[in-house]
């Protein structure tokens, strides 16, 4: 059960595909589905990430090295993504800007749903009930991360397979998290390792969102459009965390 929780979580993401079988595309829901994914990639990473970072850490250590190692942490999720970026193909002969934009989100929530995995692998199997909260909160914000995906991916390449299959990928490494905690990790993990790890992921997602997203978004001379798709991101997460704290 606590397998199929992670998965239902995981494949959630695919609900973001949603939009790409419109019939026409549209500019305006590209600016705004650009706008809305980074409202949720930032609120993600400074209400739920960092915060929960800090709370693992804090187990093994005081308040001040605690503050000091997030920080340097999300400092090194941030220059990781930097370096990732400058290895992806900043304009491609075929796709250009956009595709290259989904193709560098699609690796931040990879790396994003592998801990998500092994999370609610690990909770769900002491206390189904918390699992079962857990998944439904995570299945929520996994639907904005996968049009963060699927929409650069479609409207670069036209191709919905190729929005589809990036999509799944990202969606399919939350179960691969909880196959992992299940077969080797459920005895090694620690709080402070998963401590780490979030704030690293939340530094890859800022540096995502105020650097691939957000830039896209606005070069569509749009603003007010990205603002308020941004501003009703950041509300959506907030309502969830609210709901499901």
């Amino acid at each position: 059960m606590a397998f199929l929780l992670s998965t239902f979580a995981g494949i959630s993401t695919m609900l973001g595909t949603i939009p790409i079988f419109f019939k026409k595309k549209s500019n305006q829901l590209l600016i705004s589905s650009l706008g809305f994914a980074a409202g949720v990639m930032m609120t993600i990473s400074f209400s739920d990430l960092l915060p929960h970072s800090y709370w693992m850490l804090e187990k093994t250590f005081v308040f001040f090295p605690t503050i000091l190692i997030v920080s340097i942490f999300f400092c090194m999720g941030l220059l990781f993504s930097m370096k990732i970026d400058s290895y992806l193909p900043q304009e491609s002969m075929h796709y250009g800007k956009l595709y290259h934009v989904g193709l560098i989100s699609c690796i931040a929530i990879v790396l994003h749903n592998l801990p998500e995995g092994i999370i609610t692998f690990l909770t769900s199997s002491t206390d189904f009930s918390l699992g079962v909260t857990l998944a439904i909160a995570i299945a929520l914000h996994n639907i904005p991360e996968g049009i963060s995906i699927s929409i650069p991916i479609y409207y670069s390449t036209g191709s919905r397979k190729k929005a589809f299959f990036y999509t799944l990928l990202s969606g399919l490494s939350e179960p691969l998290g909880a196959l992992l905690a299940f077969l080797f990790l459920s005895h090694f993990v620690t709080d402070w390792m998963m401590g780490l790890l979030y704030a690293i992921i939340a530094g890859i997602m800022v540096h995502i969102s105020i650097y691939e997203l957000l830039p896209e978004s606005l070069s569509y001379q749009k603003k007010s459009t990205t603002f308020f798709s941004f501003l009703f991101g950041c509300f959506f997460m907030l309502l969830g965390h609210f709901l499901f704290q």
